[in-house]
């Protein structure tokens, strides 16, 4: 049982346990119902069911906010119900340790998800996966025949495991090694400071050790 696993046991349910992070990655922001089906792939029914549980316990606060619409070609804004992290909630500090600092995917994990996407090189991990938030960058992936499409499915998926968008590069493999040679500064960025190589069919980990 991987940690993921044991966390929806613990919490009763993988759409609470996405719900949580949601809210615990985006302390500032407030979502609709919508929203929060949305990034977190949970249907409305258990949106529904799992707000009023968190609700109940004090740990979100519901208030009305404007919400922007398109309708009929037009932007309009429309009076909506929205929730947000109670920032008095007893347990905030304690879910953000266990939630947050939680490895969202192991290793092999990441690989199935992004392999969908073309042929892989060449795969880094950093900011959100190891816990520095500061980071331009969550994810760069480099390889070859990549599809747009398969790779935001793929990103999207992990992004409603893990709770928060992710910044991501990607780049053939081609182009990577020139940037590589030129010293490109975001793949300096990421390579001169903390950061999880997951895969290397480059050799590249090799080299710069």
């Amino acid at each position: 049982m991987n940690k993921t696993e044991i966390l929806e046991r613990l919490f009763g349910g993988s759409a609470k346990v996405k719900i949580i992070k949601l809210f615990l990655f985006n302390v500032r922001e407030i979502f609709d119902k919508d929203t929060i089906s949305e990034r977190t792939k949970s249907s409305s029914a258990n949106v529904r069911r799992e707000l009023g549980s968190l609700e109940k316990i004090k740990f979100v606060k519901k208030r009305t906010f404007f919400k922007e619409f398109e309708s009929r070609g037009k932007m309009i804004k429309k009076r909506v119900d929205g929730w947000y992290v109670n920032p008095e909630f007893p347990l905030l500090s304690a879910l953000q340790q266990l939630l947050i600092k939680t490895a969202p995917f192991s290793h092999n994990e990441i690989i199935s998800k992004l392999s969908k996407a073309g042929k892989l090189k060449f795969v880094v991990i950093t900011g959100v996966f190891i816990q520095d938030f500061d980071s331009r960058i969550d994810i760069l992936v480099v390889g070859d025949n990549l599809s747009k499409a398969r790779l935001d499915t793929s990103i999207k998926s992990m992004e409603a495991e893990i709770g928060r968008e992710l910044r991501f590069s990607t780049f053939e493999t081609a182009d990577f090694k020139y940037r590589l040679d030129m010293y490109d500064k975001l793949v300096r960025d990421i390579l001169d400071f903390d950061h999880e190589v997951v895969l290397d069919k480059m050799g590249i980990a090799q080299d710069s050790g």
